[in-house]
């Protein structure tokens, strides 16, 4: 049997796809090495695969992560910069012992694919967002002041490309960072229906569909079950969620609303009797029985609605997010929120769950995902590349 590593940014929406296939590989009787920081530590050896600390190759996360993430390129390569030269010497020694026959690296993980190329190990993507090439690209359409910051970035991502060079990594521009060529093998977490401009892909792409740990059943309510939720990491928005618990208290539903761990429920006021609070959910168990979700459109999360049948309302943060908020209201299944305000919050949400196309359209994406080869079909992908 092979060893494998693998490696993810720390972020749930693409860590917890691959537990999965992590534990069947596990169960194949082969040995996986996870690279990760020690949120993760537990998850990941209960999935049967070693774990490996990278905390002390990790920058400090800025203190101004709300406002960067997905939106500040430079800052994003030079990150990636300081993680790929801070593993370096370490991933090179874990080669030549344990000499892996592939690394399994997220796609938005850029430092794995960096290090694999560097040291000579067969690479396989994981991709937990969107498959990415020049035709999906043309979907992530970065704001404004994305544009101008990374026109502005550009001297210090040269410095970081540079950087790179000196220490032996063949990388002529940031395309050879953040993009994969065509030939990537590639494990795709959603289906080639969901997957826009799906024909572009070949055969090296294995749309396996969403993969998640457990299942819940749907328990029974008497009302509706709102649903919202920022994500993990863009959740520090107290004003939005003063607007939201507004909006739901003059609605004939029940809510729940996950609002991290940055914000303090004391500063959200008066809650109603039909709003509950709490920092993290299970969200899928969520899910199970919701009715609406209102979501920052991560693909984790959006994967994880359609599985469960659940139409959205959609409230996309940045370009990827964008991007498959646009993916599922050209299909169908959700309503994007225009303006943030408690009007219009609850305006969509009872357009959400009264107008029963999008509740349709959602289930029928939910059997398209069953359809698909999951867990199993990813092992085989890997396997067949070893």
């Amino acid at each position: 049997m092979a060893c494998i590593f693998f490696f993810s940014i720390p972020a749930h929406g693409h860590v917890n796809p691959t537990l999965p296939l992590v534990r069947e590989l596990s169960a194949r009787g082969h040995r996986v090495h996870y690279y990760e920081t020690e949120e993760f530590r537990e998850r990941i050896a209960a999935a049967g695969a070693e774990f490996v600390s990278i905390e002390p190759y990790m920058p400090p996360a800025p203190e101004n992560i709300d406002r960067i993430a997905g939106k500040d390129f430079a800052a994003l390569i030079e990150m990636v910069t300081d993680t790929t030269l801070a593993l370096d010497d370490r991933i090179a020694a874990d080669i030549t012992r344990e000499k892996p026959a592939l690394i399994v690296g997220d796609s938005v993980c850029f430092y794995s694919k960096l290090l694999a190329k560097k040291h000579g190990v067969p690479f396989v993507c994981s991709t937990t967002t969107l498959a990415f090439n020049t035709q999906t690209a043309s979907r992530m359409k970065p704001r404004l002041p994305e544009i101008i910051r990374t026109v502005l970035g550009m001297p210090r991502i040269e410095r970081s490309m540079q950087r790179l060079r000196d220490h032996g990594y063949d990388v002529r521009s940031f395309v050879d960072v953040i993009q994969n060529d065509a030939l990537t093998d590639t494990i795709v977490y959603t289906s080639r229906r969901f997957q826009p401009s799906a024909e572009t892909f070949g055969e090296n792409y294995a749309f396996v569909g969403p993969s998640v740990m457990a299942r819940y059943p749907r328990t029974a309510h008497a009302r509706p079950l709102v649903y919202i939720s920022l994500g993990t990491v863009l959740h520090n928005a107290p004003a939005f969620y003063r607007r939201c618990i507004r909006a739901l208290s003059i609605m004939d539903c029940d809510a729940v609303i996950s609002i991290g761990n940055k914000v303090d429920p004391a500063s959200l006021g008066a809650i109603p009797e039909n709003v509950r609070i709490f920092p993290r959910v299970n969200q899928l168990e969520i899910l199970s029985s919701a009715d609406a979700f209102l979501t920052h459109c991560g693909m984790n999360s959006v994967s994880e609605a359609l599985l469960c049948g659940v139409p959205m309302l959609l409230f996309p943060q940045h370009s990827e997010e964008e991007a498959v908020a646009g993916r599922v209201q050209e299909l169908g299944a959700g309503l994007r929120l225009k303006r943030a305000s408690a009007k219009s919050i609850r305006r969509a949400l009872e357009a959400v769950l009264t107008d029963h196309r999008y509740k349709r359209t959602a289930q029928e994406i939910a059997e398209d995902f069953a359809a698909c080869g999951g867990v199993n079909e990813a092992a085989d992908f890997i396997e067949a590349r070893i």
